[in-house]
């Protein structure tokens, strides 16, 4: 199914509402201002995503939060960004230097916490918006390579939903990207439904 402009459109609005909720907790949480905007959404199939996000971070290791989710729509969710960032943002919220000894002792907790706020963020704008009923996994933390973390569903019948993140913590600004994986059945059912919202 090709996805038009409206369709992108509306999909990049339901990303923005849901980084918009999960900054408002974020900043409840520290004491820095969190801004996160999304300046792009792309559809690609799975070869795609996995040939831009090797082009972006060649062969580094980045750090993952993903979840798995079922419901109207089933796949999994994930928060990808590279682990040098990552650890400049954990840093960052917990105070910890970033050189220090105590900060992977914190770090996979943190990054998790912000993991599961970002997507489920999102994840509650688009079942909320659209209607449609969604359950969530427990968020499972990784470090690893691109090809590996994109390895799980990565066949051409998935469709990949690529929002890129950007953060911005006061002067510091860190980006991320936001992952969403659809099985192809099931994004035609989400384009179908918001091909339903946009109708009214």
């Amino acid at each position: 199914m090709n996805v038009t402009v409206d369709q992108l459109d509306a999909l990049q609005e339901l990303i923005n509402i849901g980084v918009g909720r999960a900054a408002s907790l974020l900043n409840e949480m520290v004491d820095s201002h969190i801004h996160l905007e999304i300046p792009f959404v792309k559809v690609l199939t799975a070869s795609q995503a996995y040939q831009e996000l090797t082009a972006r971070f060649d062969d580094a290791s980045l750090s993952s939060v993903k979840l798995n989710f079922t419901g109207s729509f089933y796949g999994t969710a994930g928060l990808i960004f590279p682990t040098e960032s990552a650890s400049t943002l954990v840093a960052v919220l917990t105070g910890e230097e970033a050189g220090s000894a105590d900060l992977d002792a914190v770090k996979i907790g943190t990054l998790s916490e912000i993991g599961n706020i970002v997507i489920n963020g999102v994840m509650g704008s688009i079942s909320n918006v659209l209607k449609q009923h969604m359950n969530y996994t427990i968020p499972v933390y990784l470090e690893d390579k691109i090809d590996n973390l994109l390895s799980t569903n990565a066949n051409d019948a998935t469709k990949i939903l690529l929002a890129q993140a950007r953060f911005a913590i006061e002067k510091l600004e860190l980006i991320g990207d936001i992952i969403l994986i659809f099985e192809v059945g099931t994004f035609d059912a989400l384009i179908k439904a918001i091909n339903k919202e946009m109708a009214m």
